[in-house]
């Protein structure tokens, strides 16, 4: 099959706005790169530092430098369910490694942050920023030039995304993810949001909450809903920088395991000293990020990868923008129908075919680019693949061409909508996106008065006094980047779904973001430029007619245009989320922070 002409257009459109950018990026990855291990430019001083507490079999193989040696960064912490599992990896991947003649270690940790921990709280402001710290956290790791591969441990929102950035920095490396999989199904999603909303209401008690809760989130492993963690593995994989069928595997199993050592065994063998040089910038170029576009909309995936993919794309000097995003989306159909796009888990998609069943469909429909670099070789199509122990050795066998379950995972002659699950909106207020793939078709379009907010504290309080049973459109200013970290609104769902079920017309317009769970109330989120930055959400009154509308992609204020053009930016007073719970140390993130549309990214990168 052909590529679709779309993603043609779309590819030779960012490789010529690109191509400055990637020239310089590709200049700076040449410089870097040899064949010989970088580490014998160090001094004996240097080297009997980084090898003195390796186990004796290994420091002689890092003294010879003629094996190579990989990085194991890892987001290991054991209060979060998601990366919990990694504790015992960096063994696995050791002793995988030795039996490959290579030796691998432990490079340094990187901070994980939960937002479903920080949802709603004063630590939320700084999760988007964590993302910064993390990629300048594996560049620390990365550092000691002691590496020829680069094994990145992580799972959850902004860990992956800091993990790529930073070690795109060492585009010269051979660079593998390694996630931990999905916990097993708990409660049923649809249950869980009903729940919610009882309580939103004060139907049910803070218990009768927490006891929901806990069967919802119930053991190791990541959150089972398709939010912006699974989105990530999502990404990892179809971008090739998994080994392919790995993103959903339950963590504590054979397969896991053996997924994991193997992963060792790959990155050591396309090093440089490898069979098969296979380096990160090779793997992220053009291509590989219109296939991750490609992704994000088949699948319905997290609006954080708005902002995301577009920091990991200059990561690696391309530029891509919200119009690439709704040119991809316009061309391909939304072909998972997993929670909060629809009532199943992960657990739930990878059974009904999972991934190498989604890369096979898209791959036939001429809807990614299989002849891009992985990690496994040269060709998407490796990752229409499953797999699984023979025998307990681990091998791939062709995913299943028809979805076993095309309630959750369709297919392109029955998917769930003829486009993909993101949008563009554009109009007097900005530029913002939305996600269409868990709003019904009746609530994309609304047009109703404005009820301004400056917190989303000061929504859930009008809701609990009764004051917001009408059509309204809720405008919750002063919440990007540059103002206050750019927390996720994801607690206000709930009071806006109750809302919304008792028959108003209701909708959000903001600067802020909504988590990657996040669906059903329609919500233009990331509006760019922000308000801090004089942008025109800021005019904003209550009482002034808002019009979205995710059909036609139009997002404006419905005011006279002279009045409009007059009309001064409101001034709120943000000194209260400059201090407490470490914000103090995040103050030259939120003042260096680009647009949501740039990425929000605090440092400065080829443009």
């Amino acid at each position: 099959m052909s590529l679709h002409p779309r993603l043609v257009e779309v590819t030779e459109r960012i490789r010529e706005k690109s191509r400055p950018a990637r020239a310089s990026y590709l200049a700076h990855v040449a410089a870097w790169a040899a064949k010989e291990p970088v580490r014998k430019g160090l001094s004996c001083t240097n080297l009997a530092h980084a090898f003195a507490a390796s186990p004796a079999g290994d420091k002689i193989l890092l003294r010879e430098q003629r094996q190579p040696n990989l990085a194991i960064v890892s987001a290991y912490n054991d209060m979060l369910s998601a990366h919990q599992p990694l504790e015992h990896y960096p063994t696995i991947i050791k002793e995988a490694a030795r039996q490959a003649g290579a030796t691998a270690q432990f490079a340094g940790g990187v901070p994980a942050m939960c937002d479903g921990v920080t949802q709603g709280q004063a630590g939320m402001e700084l999760s988007l920023f964590s993302r910064d710290v993390i990629a300048m956290s594996t560049a620390v790791a990365l550092s000691h030039q002691m590496f020829d591969g680069v094994l990145a441990l992580g799972v959850c929102d902004k860990i992956v995304p800091g993990l790529l950035i930073g070690a795109l920095q060492f585009g010269h490396l051979p660079t593998l993810f390694v996630p931990a999989g999905p916990m097993t199904s708990g409660m049923e999603n649809k249950e869980k949001a009903r729940i919610r909303q009882l309580y939103a209401e004060g139907k049910i008690d803070r218990h009768g909450l927490l006891e929901a809760e806990e069967q919802s989130y119930h053991g190791p492993g990541t959150c089972t809903f398709y939010g912006t963690a699974n989105s990530n593995q999502m990404l990892m994989e179809i971008m090739g920088l998994h080994l392919p069928g790995t993103a959903f595997v339950n963590p504590g199993t054979p397969l896991r395991e053996a997924l994991t050592a193997e992963s060792a065994r790959r990155v050591a063998a396309i090093t440089a000293l490898g069979s098969e040089y296979i380096s990160l910038a090779q793997i992220v170029d053009e291509r590989a990020i219109v296939n991750g576009l490609v992704g994000l909309m088949a699948t319905g995936g997290s609006t954080n990868h708005a902002i995301h993919l577009i920091a990991i794309a200059r990561a690696a000097g391309i530029l891509i923008d919200w119009t690439d995003f709704d040119d991809i989306s316009a061309v391909v159909p939304l072909l998972a129908k997993v929670y909060p796009n629809g009532a199943a888990d992960v657990n739930h998609f990878h059974a009904a075919g999972g991934m190498g069943c989604l890369i096979g469909q898209l791959l036939d429909a001429g809807l990614l680019h299989e002849d891009v670099h992985t990690v496994m070789g040269q060709g998407l199509r490796r990752y229409a693949k499953e797999p699984w122990l023979d025998g307990g050795k681990l091998a791939w066998r062709d995913s299943p061409r028809q979805s076993h379950d095309e309630s959750v995972l369709g297919s392109m002659a029955k998917p769930f909508q003829h486009d993909g699950g993101l949008r563009l909106l554009a109009g007097n207020l900005g530029r913002a996106v939305i996600k269409v793939s868990a709003v019904q078709p009746a609530h994309r379009i609304v047009e109703a008065p404005a009820v301004v907010f400056d917190s989303q504290d000061d929504l859930i309080a009008a809701f609990k006094r009764g004051e917001l049973e009408k059509d309204f459109v809720a405008v919750i200013r002063f919440q990007g980047p540059r103002a206050n970290g750019m927390p996720e609104l994801h607690k206000l769902t709930p009071s806006l779904g109750v809302l919304q079920d008792r028959g108003f017309k209701v909708a959000m317009v903001t600067d802020g973001r909504m988590s990657g769970a996040s669906g059903k109330v329609p919500a233009a989120i990331h509006v760019t430029p922000e308000c801090l930055a004089n942008g025109p959400l800021g005019k904003v009154r209550t009482g002034d007619m808002i019009r979205l509308d995710a059909e036609s992609g139009v997002l404006e204020a419905l005011v006279d245009a002279d009045v409009w053009a007059v009309r001064e930016q409101a001034v709120v007073d943000l000194s209260a989320n400059e201090h407490g719970y470490g914000r103090e140390l995040f103050a030259v993130f939120r003042h260096a922070a680009s647009g949501a549309e740039q990425g929000a990214m605090s440092f400065m990168l080829p443009q």
